[in-house]
């Protein structure tokens, strides 16, 4: 299906959010905790939905919880406690 046909996470954001905040780190601390080019800006910019994480990104939140991707992508899917 390509680009088009994909439907986006509506509750990504909320998840990463919440990630952010389980592990208790600011948002400076994700950044770096995601060993990627990325800056707290960004790690902001996911959680509101205003920036889209690539699938690298999207990884390595699911590592730092403990959890597989489907998780993060799933809507129907809550975090664990």
């Amino acid at each position: 299906m390509g680009q088009r046909g994909r439907q986006k996470p509506k509750r990504l954001p909320e998840k990463l959010f919440a990630i952010r905040q389980k592990l208790g780190v600011s948002q400076g601390e994700m950044a770096r905790r995601l060993e990627v080019d990325v800056t707290y800006t960004v790690v902001s910019g996911f959680a509101t939905g205003k920036q889209e994480p690539d699938l690298i990104i999207l990884l390595r939140y699911a590592r730092l919880l403990g959890v597989s991707t489907d998780l993060l992508i799933d809507d129907k899917i809550n975090l664990p406690e």
